[in-house]
């Protein structure tokens, strides 16, 4: 199996994050250097950053939805020592989040052990719109709204079209929805900064069809049945 699909099917990362990481380097198997598309199995000995990849122990596989507060980071740990999403979550599980939302932003985020189902998630081909709602500076202009929607120029190239809804514009502040479904660095904040609008306030509200309903800020819960069968359809 590809290194980068061993790995993501393992819960380590995204087969995008991992496949970064071998070109800087970072990844080594049975002591050597590797090229994209190695090839392993269980036998080989893969070392990530310097430190040996243990393969999880346990083939239980376990989805939550946790309703991120700001100040908590969207990672599995962090080498500073901050609050991290997984910190919320009380299991026994080695929990990967599903993409990630900046430290101020708050609102819906899936943690799993699932590589295949995170896969599906974050790829730009698998349609999986983010919805959010977001409080904007000014009162946007329809045509700016719009230009949002189709796509703006960012320095990391185009974002895709987007879904837009106004709420509210009134007293220098605006409410909007908007979905989006890539997942580049602060890309909704971005966004609004192109058409000169900056984000005040930002919370995720749904990922396609898993909403975050009636989960209170910093509260999770465990997807139902029908939910998971929802991303692995993916």
């Amino acid at each position: 199996m590809r290194i980068n699909k061993y790995l993501a099917q393992n819960g380590y990362a995204s087969r995008r994050e991992i496949d970064k990481l071998i070109e800087s380097g970072d990844i080594k198997v049975n002591g050597k250097e590797i090229m994209q598309g190695q090839k392993v199995t269980d036998n080989d000995k893969i070392f990530i950053k310097g430190k040996l990849f243990e393969k999880p122990k346990s083939e239980n596989k376990v989805y939550f939805l946790l309703n991120k507060p700001r100040g908590v980071l969207s990672a599995a740990k962090d080498d500073r020592g901050r609050k991290t999403v997984v910190d919320l979550i009380d299991t026994n599980e080695r929990l990967y989040p599903i993409g990630r939302l900046d430290s101020e932003t708050e609102g819906a985020i899936i943690l799993t052990n699932d590589g295949d189902v995170f896969n599906k998630v974050i790829h730009p081909k698998g349609e999986v719109y983010k919805e959010y709602f977001a409080i904007l500076k000014g009162e946007i202009k329809d045509k700016d709204l719009s230009r949002v929607a189709k796509g703006v120029i960012l320095d990391d190239g185009p974002t895709l079209p987007a879904k837009t809804k106004i709420l509210k514009r009134a007293q220098g502040r605006s409410e909007v929805i908007i979905s989006i479904r890539e997942g580049k660095n602060r890309q909704v904040r971005r966004m609004f900064d192109a058409v000169k609008h900056p984000v005040v306030y930002l919370r995720r509200e749904a990922i396609g069809k898993i909403n975050l309903g009636k989960l209170e800020l910093g509260q999770y819960r465990k997807l139902t049945s029908q939910e998971i069968n929802y991303l692995k359809s993916l």
